[in-house]
């Protein structure tokens, strides 16, 4: 199997995170208090991360593949319960796409691959502990358990 260019993991990357910002947009809603904030914030995150990947993506001549109008959800987002569910596997999903970046990735581009895993992967273990998931954490963030 072919490893993947850096421009090509780093378009993965990008088109997960058009996705957690959709699904975003349906988690926030079942929330509220604390927990809203808290999606806010991880959608936030995931702009700027997406907004920096266009950028770069684009100034070094790479394809910048385009966001979708919708993407499919894995299960009915129909209350606080789902929505929590559907923010830890965001967050999973997303560093899944990260963890395979790093395996192309040199120099900056792996620290910026790096980062974003650590980042998602805390943010899955803050989700599963406001779910009351146990555990709260998983051995290898980004791979399939």
């Amino acid at each position: 199997m072919r490893q993947p260019s850096v421009g090509e993991a780093l378009a993965a990357a990008l088109s997960a995170e058009y996705a957690a910002i959709y699904a975003y947009g349906r988690i926030g809603v079942r929330l509220t208090g604390a927990a809203r904030d808290a999606a806010h914030q991880a959608e936030a995150a995931h702009r700027r991360r997406r907004d920096a990947l266009v950028v770069q993506l684009s100034t070094a001549g790479s394809t910048v593949p385009p966001d979708r109008a919708g993407y499919a959800l894995p299960f009915p987002v129909t209350d606080r319960a789902s929505a929590l569910r559907l923010a830890v596997e965001v967050e999973e999903r997303t560093a899944a796409h990260w963890r395979a970046a790093l395996a192309s990735t040199t120099g900056a581009d792996r620290d910026q691959a790096l980062a974003a895993l650590v980042e998602y992967a805390v943010r899955a273990t803050r989700w599963r502990k406001t779910a009351g998931i146990t555990p709260p954490t998983v051995a290898f963030p980004g791979r399939p358990t």
